[in-house]
């Protein structure tokens, strides 16, 4: 048996034998502020633009982050029909960036998408967490002086006070934050976290604050159980990150297209999620 037990409702049920990556008395889930905020407002989420719903296919979501003015950074399971196992084309994706209430401030279709060489949708390991990564090169860059892509960080350590800003299925029309939780554990190359994520947070970006400025640390891959409080489960980035980074910089990407022109959607063609489809958040 793996590390991860794969149960019911997407939910993942970490075994006994990680339990000792976790010190003694340790707070988990529900310890920190448990409580989402909402980003209601246009000064709410004017420092979160840059995140967005990444739409897939008919219905399925994701959060995404840039971290240039063309790149998004995601889950690599996203890219994924749960259901079937095929990847999605490029045409069957598009980034809403700062999305929230029908309307966001830039909408983009994809130009290639790049998951980590040694993803592996099938496997069910702890490792595929650890390469659940993926870049997304937009058709067009973003450049707008509300939305600014995000610095990555490599951090953090057991014990660092992380956020996470995510669309969900029940809140997928518009993001939340959750300013306050921490890094429980690392281990083979994924991060446990007491942040709190659903459906659809797939691919959520989690932040360090350095200097008052939020840093990508990590996005989140999933959702688990440690000794029956819900966790939830991200990608570190440090080296999957500076390997996607190569293969773009190399061309190696798939599901290339021409850059379309822009194309801007009414409030009611955007209006497309639906329930999340994922297996994992």
């Amino acid at each position: 048996m793996g590390i991860f037990n794969w149960i019911a409702g997407g939910m993942l049920a970490l075994t006994a034998g990680t339990a000792p990556a976790l010190a003694a008395g340790q707070a988990i889930a529900g310890q920190d502020n448990p409580e989402l905020r909402a980003l209601i407002t246009a000064d709410d989420s004017r420092a979160w633009d840059a995140v967005g719903r990444l739409n897939m296919g008919d219905g399925a979501f994701c959060t995404g982050a840039l971290i240039a003015e063309s790149i998004v950074l995601t889950a690599a399971h996203c890219l994924f029909d749960k259901r079937t196992g095929r990847r999605f084309e490029s045409d069957e994706i598009e980034f809403l960036a700062g999305f929230r209430d029908g309307r966001a401030q830039a909408y983009r279709g994809v130009r290639q998408t790049i998951v980590h060489p040694d993803y592996d949708v099938k496997d069910k390991e702890i490792g595929r967490i650890a390469r659940d990564l993926a870049l997304i090169q937009l058709d067009q860059p973003i450049r707008n002086g509300r939305i600014v892509p995000f610095a990555t960080h490599e951090g953090p350590a057991t014990g660092d006070k992380v956020g996470v800003v995510s669309y969900a299925h029940d809140r997928a029309e518009r993001p939340s934050l959750q300013e306050l939780c921490h890094v429980l554990a690392r281990q083979a190359g994924a991060l446990i976290l007491s942040c709190e994520v659903d459906f659809g947070s797939s691919g959520a970006p989690i932040f360090v604050f350095q200097d008052g400025q939020a840093q990508i640390v990590s996005v989140v891959s999933a959702m688990a159980e440690v000794k029956e409080q819900k966790v939830s489960i991200g990608t570190s980035l440090e080296q999957p990150l500076a390997e996607l980074m190569a293969q773009l910089e190399k061309g190696d990407g798939v599901f290339h297209r021409a850059a379309p022109p822009v194309r801007r959607m009414s409030a009611g063609e955007s209006r497309r999620a639906g329930s999340a489809k994922f297996v994992k958040p």
